[in-house]
């Protein structure tokens, strides 16, 4: 019997509908790797009830933080060689950042889950912020030889009870290209295998515990754009072997202990555009003439460095330089104009308790972009610069006291509502006028007779000619 054409377009069209619908249809993601995630959200917040919140397929209809990836993997079947679509999770983040990142919520108890390094063979990024606050967590070690092989970022920040060393973790992810630890509580060296990480492009250890001096395998690292060492407590020299590191747009070791001098090397870092060496103790050996090398800097810290002697004359090479820090590193001599001439884009500039001497240039006065300047605690002297609109432009943040020879020109007045050190400073002297001959009292005597000294040789000379 021969089928309508009606039905059989109806036939037809329900084909078509199914094909599209089983063709398009996102496949599940595996139940075991579903169920550890739930494992793992109980560990990090046992309060919230994850398994009914999200019931459904964690790839389909996931919490924030928790992301999936497509992949395409060969089938066991050898004879056919066919493919198979699958998802799994490689991405978990955990720790409410903001309402544009509200990464699962921790609580001060949570707990880190052994399932993590384990049930997500295909994890890229693994983050924590403020997940560990109270109760003590270790960072893991000895882990399984098959995790990590995928992992590219490890982060955990603002983790005070998250302790223990960094060995484990540096041995087992050799694809990192970004390693975070900052505000934990994570203690020893870094240890030599960190040079093994060769795709390393960002190594943030700041804020920890951590000790010893600077491991040499660092100099290994030759795609590292950032290494922030900064608020531990390493000591030692630097190796000569950071210069290496030409990728680095970033260098912070401020607030450690290092000491000796500051590696000549560093002015092989050309492309560097942020270097912080605050709060060491790097030796009396001056301000570092290598700088003017490195025509990318912005940001340049040295304060708290007893550094010594002048402020050299290498500005005409920095001219994109923003942010200058030269706090009490025991300079002497005078501010080189050439700073304020040359350095036109420049928002903030400390150079106090030094004993700076001299005027403050004249171009420090007409800084468009400066938002800060503190000269405090020097032995600078004379008139400043800088003006009334100066001053109520920069407010508390110009900062000159402790200068007593500083002074304001007599003219200068100060609005009430501006609030800086030129309202404190003296008035300047009127310059010394020498004083004009007086006709009155003894005084027209002498002019009496030097005018009759002055007729006398004129007779003389007209009557010898």
């Amino acid at each position: 019997m021969a089928v309508p054409v009606s039905l059989f377009s109806v036939l037809l069209f329900i084909n078509l509908l199914s094909f599209c619908l089983f063709s398009n249809q996102q496949p599940l993601l595996d139940s075991l790797e579903q169920d550890a995630v739930y494992q793992v959200l109980h560990s990090i917040n046992p309060t919230i009830p994850w398994r009914s919140l999200f019931s459904d397929d964690l790839c389909s209809s996931p919490p924030h933080g928790v992301v999936c990836g497509y992949f395409i993997e060969p089938t066991n079947n050898t004879v056919s060689h066919l493919q198979t679509e699958t998802f799994h999770i490689t991405e978990l983040n955990f720790g409410y950042v903001s309402d544009y990142t509200p990464n699962p919520p921790c609580t001060p108890n949570s707990t880190l889950s052994p399932l993590i390094f384990t049930s997500f063979k295909y994890l890229r990024k693994l983050f924590f912020y403020q997940c560990f606050t109270e109760t003590p967590v270790s960072v893991p070690d000895n882990l399984p030889e098959s995790f990590g092989s995928s992992l590219e970022e490890l982060v955990f920040i603002e983790n005070p009870s998250l302790v223990g060393s960094l060995s484990g973790i540096i041995a087992s992810y050799p694809h990192l290209r970004r390693l975070v630890f900052t505000g934990n509580g994570v203690y020893g060296n870094v240890p030599d295998e960190v040079g093994e990480l060769v795709d390393l492009e960002e190594l943030t250890l700041s804020r920890n515990k951590l000790s010893g001096g600077v491991s040499f395998g660092l100099a290994k690292l030759k795609k590292l754009r950032v290494l922030d060492l900064s608020q531990n407590y390493f000591d030692g020299n630097v190796p000569d072997e950071m210069g290496n590191l030409t990728e680095l747009l970033k260098l912070d070791l401020s607030n450690n202990n290092f000491s000796g001098k500051i590696p000549e090397s560093f002015g092989s870092l050309k492309s560097l555009e942020f270097l912080d060496l605050s709060f060491n103790r790097f030796g009396n050996f001056g301000v570092p003439l290598f700088l003017a090398e490195m025509p990318r800097l912005r940001e340049l810290y040295l304060s708290g460095n007893l550094l010594g002697g002048q402020i050299p004359e290498i500005w005409e090479n920095l001219r994109g330089i923003l942010g200058i820090g030269f706090s009490s590193m025991n300079l002497v001599g005078e501010i080189p104009a050439s700073m304020g001439l040359h350095l036109k884009n420049l928002s903030y500039l400390r150079l106090d308790n030094n004993k700076l001497e001299g005027g403050v240039p004249e171009e420090f006065g007409v800084l468009e972009f400066v938002s800060e300047i503190n000269l405090e605690n020097n032995n600078l002297s004379g008139r400043v610069p800088f003006s009334a609109k100066f001053s109520s432009k920069v407010g508390h943040k110009l900062k000159l006291n402790g200068n007593p020879d500083l002074c304001v020109g007599e003219g200068f007045s100060i609005s009430k509502n501006v609030s800086g050190s030129l309202g404190h400073l003296k008035l300047c002297k009127k310059p010394d006028i020498p004083n004009a001959v007086q006709i009155n009292g003894g005084s027209s005597l002498g002019l009496l007779a030097y005018f009759h000294v002055l007729l006398f040789l004129g007779f003389f000379i007209l009557f010898a000619w």
